[in-house]
């Protein structure tokens, strides 16, 4: 039960659908960060920007964010789940390109503090092909995904423990955006 009386069920919105009926206000803002990230024409696909959104939850061990945006990667991504667990598993020997590989290990300083993010870090991203607009994206991403899973756990909201449970909001994400 989350810490606060949110004035929905939990189990119709978990994690960070709760808090956001209860304050719309502050979930438009959220949401329109989070198309505008995650989902607008970009040069990294969707599904590698649900990605990094989920990587950087996984460390945070939060498991709505981490669970809701790995389906979201999943079902945008042509290797699916088994590759946002590899990656999740063991980043390394995970199947991703060079520069998705660079792009998250950006994502992953970030999670740890903003000052991990070292020239050396930018410059492999690059020397693999990404962009300073890839670059810029993926540590606000990161950073975001930082404040939402703070949001999420930091008022004790519930979150499905199946990963199936999640697919119903990836299918609606993909076909309708964040905010509706």
């Amino acid at each position: 039960m989350a810490y606060i009386e949110l004035g929905v069920d939990e189990h119709e919105f978990p994690g960070i659908t709760g808090p956001m009926r209860y304050r719309p206000e502050t979930a438009q803002p959220l949401n329109a960060l989070a198309e505008v990230l995650l989902r607008a024409p970009h040069t990294l696909p969707a599904g590698e920007r649900e990605l990094i959104a989920a990587y950087v939850s996984g460390l945070n061990d939060c498991t709505f964010c981490c669970s809701s945006h790995s389906a979201f990667a999943a079902v945008q991504l042509d290797a699916g789940m088994g590759l946002v667990e590899k990656v999740r598993a063991d980043l390394e020997s995970a199947p991703v390109s060079p520069k998705l590989r660079a792009l998250l290990h950006i994502a992953g300083a970030v999670q740890r503090s903003g000052r991990e993010v070292t020239v050396e870090l930018v410059e492999a991203a690059r020397s693999e092909g990404a962009t300073d607009v890839e670059i810029h994206d993926t540590v606000l991403i990161a950073a975001a995904f930082c404040m939402f899973n703070r949001y999420v756990d930091g008022l004790g909201t519930f979150a499905p423990q199946r990963q199936e449970d999640y697919l119903p909001m990836a299918e609606r994400i993909v076909t309708q955006g964040y905010g509706v």
